[in-house]
């Protein structure tokens, strides 16, 4: 894998592990950080992820993702988190800007993860 991408990846965990450790400890955070941030993160954490472990078990560290597949998992994230669950659980709420921050996240990793050959 792209170095760039571990990186990302490294950094996504690091701050979104921040941000949810400081809402469990009830810090105020700017509603910014607290309602978006981790929304941008999660494609990239997601996609790595399975990327690396696709990776292994195939054994072919050029594999990608096609843009189609990281379209895929962004429609499934917008479906399931911003239309179904805030159906059933109060805890959910659906923001558009959601949606538009887990497509953004997905063409950031689709261009992470290009790997020369």
């Amino acid at each position: 894998m792209k170095k760039q991408l571990t990186y990302y990846f490294i950094f996504s965990i690091c701050v979104g592990g921040s941000i949810y450790i400081a809402q469990k400890l009830e810090f105020l955070l700017p509603k910014l950080i607290r309602f978006y941030v981790n929304d941008f993160l999660i494609i990239p954490i997601v996609l790595y992820i399975s990327l690396f472990v696709l990776r292994k078990l195939k054994n072919d560290k050029y594999l990608q993702f096609s843009l189609l597949h990281i379209f895929y998992v962004c429609v499934l994230y917008a479906v399931i988190f911003e239309y179904w669950l805030p159906k059933f659980h109060p805890r959910y709420t659906s923001d558009f800007i959601d949606v538009v921050l887990y497509f953004l996240s997905g063409i950031l990793f689709y261009f992470l993860q290009k790997v020369k050959i």
